[in-house]
């Protein structure tokens, strides 16, 4: 009777083993270093959320004044998105580390999901800017002189008072288009006092300051104020943007860790 060895199929079979340990090994590695790096984009991305939120506050309280002399709601609205976009940005990211923690696929799902969504926002609102700055220029001429030399020190208009004041003083300026603008309208004619110009155009406020109009005691810029305010609203526009950018970049990049963890991970048990 005639045996053959049996070593070759022993040596193969431990060959096949060695292969499986090794390509888990290097499957277990992959996966560990993907958890390492979409729980640091989950940190980066909580900080960013934090930042946006920062950014779209401060847009709203400290530049509301001038916000309340726009007639469009579009500069708000972007400003509002961001405000919301953070907010979900920072849940995001807890919800993030907490599925890549656990290993949870449902977890990972549910993390793309927000990122898509907080992705959209943001495209929504950089259209918003991009839309508002291209009609900017007309609606400033449009309204901003009608509401400064027909609101200002009117009864019951003392936000819009406080808001061209805060205008003037802190852009240096005087007038929509020029301080001529101020002898036309309501104000001249009933609230004026002797004066020419309201006393925040002046270089030095002091009280009735306004009665001379002479570019050495008040403000005298080309273009007026629309043209200052122009300049602030895109510069802050910029800013929105340069900030949207980032964390659009961010969540690509979310995006992207997240799929290769999804399909790293084995199917959970039901």
């Amino acid at each position: 009777m005639n045996l053959r060895p049996r070593f070759p199929v022993q040596r193969d079979c431990v060959s096949s083993s060695s292969r499986m340990v090794d390509e888990e090994k290097t499957n277990t590695c992959g996966t560990i270093c993907l958890k390492y790096l979409l729980f640091t984009f989950n940190l980066l991305l909580w900080l960013s959320g934090g930042a946006v939120m920062a950014v779209g506050l401060w847009t709203l309280v400290d530049k509301s004044d001038y916000i309340s002399l726009l007639s469009s709601s579009t500069y708000s609205l972007a400003a509002y998105i961001l405000i919301a976009a953070g907010a979900i940005v920072v849940l995001t990211g807890i919800l993030g580390c907490c599925a890549t923690i656990k290993e949870s696929r449902g977890l990972l799902i549910v993390f793309f999901v927000l990122l898509l969504l907080i992705f959209l926002l943001e495209i929504t609102a950089g259209v918003l800017a991009y839309v508002y700055y291209q009609e900017l220029n007309e609606e400033l001429r449009a309204d901003l002189k009608q509401t400064m030399v027909q609101k200002y020190q009117k009864p019951g208009e003392e936000h819009i008072t406080r808001a061209v004041d805060k205008l003037q003083q802190d852009l240096k300026c005087c007038g929509s288009n020029s301080s001529a603008d101020w002898q036309q309208g309501d104000w001249i004619l009933t609230y004026a006092d002797k004066r020419l110009v309201p006393d925040s155009c002046c270089k030095t406020p002091t009280d009735h300051c306004g009665v001379r109009d002479h570019p050495s005691n008040i403000y005298k810029v080309e273009g007026g104020c629309i043209s200052k305010l122009e300049e602030f609203i895109l510069q802050h526009l910029q800013i929105l943007g340069a900030v949207g950018i980032g964390i659009a970049f961010l969540q690509i990049l979310g995006m992207i860790f997240t799929c290769c963890l999804y399909r790293s991970l084995k199917e959970e048990p039901y």
